[in-house]
């Protein structure tokens, strides 16, 4: 469908092109937890009405689609590579299924789509195409951590990852700690699972002793580790092993 034609397509109340398909934010498990224990029954139905999709890596997302009991060859799947790489101008080809009225499926290799994982790009130009955007229930680990945090849950601040260099992490941890000590806002924060024990470690040197930390690991899986405690109960007790393992911590110092 070339820009004329899309175009000449009417708009509904929604804000969506009528005679376009949907853009389906599809969830993923945490690990290689059971599917059922997370997604709702009517998830299966859908995706497997579901011909075409767009993913991080075409190995791992058809193996969970395997896993999530998808019915339909292979052979007759489409699927579009979510390059950070790729040129924007080039996210319009992704969706020009939808635009000739078939449902494309988002998937994320683990969590939720968009939140701490990429797609957004492809979600802000289904958007501006007049796509229909459903995100679909799955499990988020940022809200996993925060819901079993003991923190401020009703004010908290997502910084992704932090500096990899040691002076700029140090100063970060230094302004992210002022900021939840001034603001009451629960600070949340991740590192890739190899620098783990060095952030966990930078944590309990540089923060107050009266600061909270949560070290919330493998969430959703059968090593699920969650701990709330002061930096001078950490520092007394000794941090978890980390290496490798998926996390995400949370900081609050109140006045």
């Amino acid at each position: 469908m070339d820009k004329r034609q899309s175009n000449n397509l009417s708009t509904n109340e929604s804000g969506t092109k009528s005679g376009t398909g949907t853009l389906y934010l599809i969830p993923s498990s945490l690990g290689e937890k059971e599917l059922h224990t997370v997604w709702p029954e009517g998830h299966h139905n859908l995706v497997n009405r579901l011909d075409t999709f767009i993913v991080e890596n075409i190995r791992t997302a058809r193996r969970f689609l395997k896993r999530a009991g998808y019915r339909i060859d292979f052979d007759r799947v489409c699927f579009h590579l979510l390059d950070k790489h790729r040129p924007e101008n080039e996210y319009t080809g992704c969706l020009q299924l939808a635009l000739d009225g078939r449902s494309i499926g988002l998937l994320s290799e683990a969590g939720c789509p968009c939140i701490a994982d990429p797609g957004q790009h492809i979600v802000a130009r289904a958007h501006e195409l007049g796509i229909q955007v459903k995100p679909l229930t799955g499990p988020s680990s940022i809200l996993l951590a925060l819901m079993a945090s003991g923190l401020n849950g009703q004010q908290f601040c997502f910084h992704g990852y932090l500096p990899i260099q040691k002076h700029g992490r140090y100063k970060k941890i230094g302004k992210i700690e002022e900021e939840s000590r001034h603001s009451g806002a629960t600070q949340v924060f991740m590192e890739t699972p190899f620098r783990n024990n060095a952030l966990a470690g930078d944590l309990i040197k540089q923060c107050r002793p009266d600061t909270h930390l949560c070290i919330a690991a493998d969430l959703a899986m059968e090593t699920e580790y969650i701990k709330t405690r002061t930096v001078a109960q950490w520092r007394k007790q000794g941090l978890p092993e980390l290496h490798k393992r998926p996390a995400i911590f949370l900081l609050l110092n109140q006045i």
